[in-house]
C-alpha cells in the first residue's frame, strides 16, 4: 500500500514523520505542499475521509494563518471556503497530511501513525 505524503521538507514535525515512515519501510510518494499543494477537490475528499473538522486542517501556528486572520475568517466559514483557502496557500495546511486513497492523519503524533498506518 503506496502512501502519498505531503510535506513541507523544512518542517520539524514533516522529518519526524518521514523518518517514522522510513523507520518502518513504508512506501510513499511525498509531495511537497508549498509547491503542490492539494487541490480544494482533494482537500474536501481528505477532510471528508479523516472524520475532523476542517478547521483542523489549518496549520494555526503558521505565519500565514496569523497574518490573514484566518482565525476570525473560518469561524462561520462553510467547508468548501475553507478547502479553498486550504487550497490557495500549501503553507496554511497543517502538515504533512498522509493518504491511502481511503485513510488520512493530519500533523504527526507516533501513536496515531502506529495505529493507522501499520
Amino acid at each position: 500500500m503506496a502512501l502519498t505524503f505531503y510535506w513541507y521538507p523544512k518542517c520539524g514535525t514533516c522529518q519526524k514523520a518521514k523518518k517514522w515512515l522510513d523507520g518502518h519501510d513504508i512506501d510513499y510518494t511525498s509531495i511537497h505542499i508549498v509547491e503542490e499543494p492539494p487541490t480544494k477537490e482533494q482537500l474536501l475528499d481528505f477532510i471528508s475521509k479523516s472524520g475532523m473538522s476542517p478547521k483542523k486542517f489549518f496549520n494555526t501556528s503558521g505565519k500565514k494563518y496569523r497574518e490573514q486572520n484566518m482565525k476570525e475568517k473560518i469561524k462561520d466559514a462553510s467547508t468548501e471556503e475553507m478547502a479553498e483557502w486550504l487550497a490557495s496557500d500549501g503553507m496554511l495546511i497543517k502538515r504533512p497530511i498522509v493518504t491511502d486513497g481511503e485513510k488520512v492523519t493530519v500533523g504527526f503524533k507516533e501513536d496515531t501513525f502506529t495505529e493507522t498506518w501499520l
